[in-house]
């Protein structure tokens, strides 16, 4: 029986009210054994040099959507329509809440000035250039109708970076300066980004002046830091609730659910108040690893670790594999098919501006940041400077994201200028991850030999107290061993000259004071273990006491 594949696509589709039932369940078969074959393929790629589970997945994606374009003879190669909502509320938020979960708090609290120099400061210095640059280019091109709050939004959306692809190849135990460094500045460069492109889309940005411009900053600033409360907030209401009701005696799957539903609530609650839903679950995952994670049972404990890191994990495969299938539909190229050559100068000026945006804050933040440290080894060295730059180069979901929501009405388009800028940013998002993505191995192990990575690491070692060592430490460890567990005395400054000259590490010695007298007995944290009966890791913990 012939079967007219033409018919069968034009039906695929998650977001159509009108999709059959059955459509929608080939639609998702297609995507979960997709998913399945990037997991097994990356899996077989792992020791490969050149590639990496992200390049893995936006190549498999492309494959397939050819295979789409072929079946449906070039009619239409879209399996599911393009949806900010669905990037936004449902497959974002594990990514992000994982990230905050899983980081190594004493090293991104460490640099914290550092991560936001580069992620909020140095964001805003890519987003001028970009957006001066693409004013200054893109007017004299004559690519279609754009306005101002057009050009402003363009240097919000490739702002947002997407260092996916480095944070694969480094290891936070054998270089964690470098990688706390691009985690940290990546989680805040996405969050920078999307608050910027959210006030653009607020103000009224033809007729501006002083008045405009202070509004602007000042809600920016509200955001930010409201966001931030809002996260916390959520994963301290979270950490009293467990240790309040102490839910393992029943059941370890409510707290599981509790600590799931809670961080989601936290992000959906920051997306209704108009907030920074990036920022929010990402800090609500910091204070959920620091007091809400040791309330619950050791085997709620082992879940959380897996089942967050498996839901970002899922989520990123299908991210770089939607990109990839989404990137040759027909009706984004057709309106600019008659200028090829325009097309291409598009997005060889926009990948340009990218390049000399983020070398104008990396080396300069980069030489600030190392003048207000003492020690050498805390320095960023110019060939740190190299991979954070090159970490930055990347664009991915985001950029394609805030491009569709600000181009775009319902992932579709009939301007020409918007679709020019539709299909650049696809190319550069496509190019940026496929060249210098598989170049990032490569550029690593030539800046970083694998002997340095083992220096640096037995360097931060030796600065470092050990963690208590257990059977369960591989599986529980996240570098957040206290002093007072440790038993090894660290000095301290006693002066304020040396508060002023290493401010990171008294920051850190008067929270661990405050934290130890008021905020662990209120809401938990390590150090408290919950009774539950039958339990053989707490009852011997309790046999010792």
């Amino acid at each position: 029986m012939a079967v007219d594949w033409g018919t069968v696509m034009v039906k695929l589709g998650l977001s159509g009210l009108d999709t059959s039932d059955h459509a929608s369940v080939v639609s998702i078969n297609i995507f979960v054994t997709l998913i399945c074959a990037c997991i097994v393929i990356g899996h077989l790629l792992e020791e490969n040099r050149w590639m990496n589970e992200s390049i893995t997945s936006l190549i498999i994606g492309l494959c397939t959507g050819i295979v789409l374009r072929l079946a449906t003879r070039g009619n239409n190669s879209r399996v599911m329509v393009f949806s900010e909502d669905l990037f936004f509320i449902y497959v974002l938020p594990p990514i992000i809440f994982n990230a905050g979960f899983q980081v190594k708090k004493k090293q991104f609290f460490r640099n914290f000035i550092t991560i936001m120099l580069f992620g909020a400061v140095g964001t805003l210095i890519s987003f001028i250039i970009i957006s001066i640059g693409a004013v200054e280019i893109f007017r004299k091109m004559d690519i279609g109708a754009l306005e101002i709050g057009d050009y402003l939004a363009i240097g919000a959306i490739f702002s947002a970076t997407d260092s996916v692809c480095t944070l694969q190849v480094l290891n936070q135990d054998e270089t964690p300066l470098l990688y706390s460094l691009v985690f940290g500045e990546g989680v805040v460069n996405d969050a920078t980004s999307v608050v910027l492109f959210n006030a653009i889309q607020k103000f009224d940005l033809v007729h501006m002046d002083v008045t405009v411009v202070l509004k602007f900053v000042a809600n920016f600033f509200y955001l930010f830091s409201t966001s931030t409360l809002l996260g916390a907030l959520g994963g301290l209401l979270s950490a009293y609730i467990i240790k309040k009701l102490y839910f393992g005696r029943h059941s370890t799957d409510r707290e599981v659910a509790l600590m799931i539903l809670m961080a989601y609530l936290s992000y959906m609650l920051a997306e209704l108040l108009d907030l920074s839903g990036i920022l929010t679950v990402f800090f609500c995952g910091i204070v959920m690893s620091h007091y809400t994670w040791h309330n619950v049972t050791e085997s709620s404990r082992i879940t959380t670790k897996h089942a967050f890191a498996t839901l970002s994990f899922i989520a990123e495969v299908f991210l770089f594999l939607y990109v990839g299938m989404d990137a040759l539909d027909i009706e984004k190229w057709q309106f600019v098919s008659n200028s090829p050559g325009k097309s291409v100068g598009l997005s060889s000026i926009l990948l340009g501006l990218v390049l000399i945006g983020r070398a104008a804050f990396v080396f300069p933040l980069s030489f600030i940041s190392n003048l207000s440290k003492r020690s050498q080894n805390d320095k960023i060295t110019f060939k740190q400077q190299v991979i954070i730059w090159w970490a930055g180069l990347m664009r991915g979901a985001v950029s394609i994201a805030l491009a569709y929501n600000q181009f775009t009405r319902s992932g579709h388009t009939h301007q020409r200028g918007n679709a020019f800028m539709i299909t650049s940013t696809i190319t550069v998002v496509l190019f940026s991850t496929m060249v210098f993505g598989l170049m990032t191995k490569p550029l690593i192990y030539f800046l970083l030999p694998p002997s340095m990575k083992h220096l640096t690491r037995s360097l931060s070692l030796s600065s470092e107290p050990s963690s208590p060592k257990s059977f369960l430490s591989p599986l529980l460890g996240n570098g957040q061993g206290s002093e007072l567990e440790t038993g090894h005395s660290i000095p301290r400054p006693t002066s304020l000259r040396m508060l002023l000259m290493t401010p990171s590490r008294s920051v850190h010695h008067y929270w661990r004071k405050f934290d130890d007298a008021f905020m662990r007995p209120m809401f938990g944290g390590r150090g408290f273990v919950p009774f539950v009966p039958g339990s053989p890791i707490e009852r011997s913990v309790l046999e010792w006491e």
